[in-house]
C-alpha cells in the first residue's frame, strides 16, 4: 500500500467519523419534539414501511443486534412499536410502529423536509447531492465487499 493510499484512507475514514457526529447531532435535534431520540427515530423509521426482525434492522443500519434490541423493547415499552408474528420465524418477532410511532415520525417530517432542502441547495443542488448519495452508498458496498472477503478467509477450514 502506497502512503497516498493510506492517506486517503485515513481522510475518508476521519471524514465519515465526522459526519456520523454531525448527523447523529443533527438527527437528535430533529427528533427531539417528536419526544424521540436519533436512535429510536432510526429504527422507527426502519420499520415505517414494512414489519422487520430485530436483526434485520441490525444489518440494514450496520449496528449490533443487542443494540437494536435494546431500543426496540423501549419503542415497545412507551408505545411506539409492537412486536408481531414473524410467520417466516417462530422466534424471531417483527418490529413495527404503532399509530403513536407513527405520529411521532410525522413530526420530524417538517424540519427533516426543512433539512433536506438546505443541504441540496448548500450541496449545490439535487444532483450533486444525489452523486454525494452515490459515492457513500459506493463506499459502503466496497467495505461490505471486502468485510466478506475478509470472513471467507477466516472461516474454519478456508485455506488463506
Amino acid at each position: 500500500m502506497s502512503r497516498e493510499q493510506q492517506d486517503a484512507l485515513s481522510r475518508t475514514a476521519l471524514g465519515v467519523f465526522r459526519l456520523n457526529g454531525q448527523f447523529l447531532g443533527l438527527s437528535e435535534e430533529l427528533a427531539r419534539p417528536a419526544g424521540l431520540t436519533a436512535a429510536w427515530w432510526q429504527v422507527l423509521g426502519a420499520v415505517l414501511h414494512t414489519p422487520q426482525p430485530v436483526a434485520g434492522i441490525a444489518r440494514a443500519m450496520g449496528i449490533t443486534r443487542q443494540s437494536v434490541q435494546r431500543i426496540a423493547d423501549l419503542l415497545v415499552e412507551r408505545g411506539l412499536a409492537v412486536y408481531e408474528v414473524n410467520p417466516a420465524h417462530r422466534r424471531a418477532k417483527l418490529l413495527a410502529p404503532t399509530p403513536e410511532g407513527r405520529a411521532a415520525i410525522q413530526r420530524i417530517e417538517p424540519g427533516h423536509a426543512d433539512l433536506a432542502a438546505r443541504l441540496t441547495h448548500q450541496l449545490g443542488g439535487l444532483e450533486a447531492f444525489e452523486e454525494t448519495v452515490r459515492v457513500l452508498e459506493r463506499l459502503s458496498r466496497a467495505l461490505e465487499e471486502l468485510e466478506a472477503v475478509q470472513e471467507e478467509r477466516a472461516a474454519p477450514g478456508t485455506p488463506t
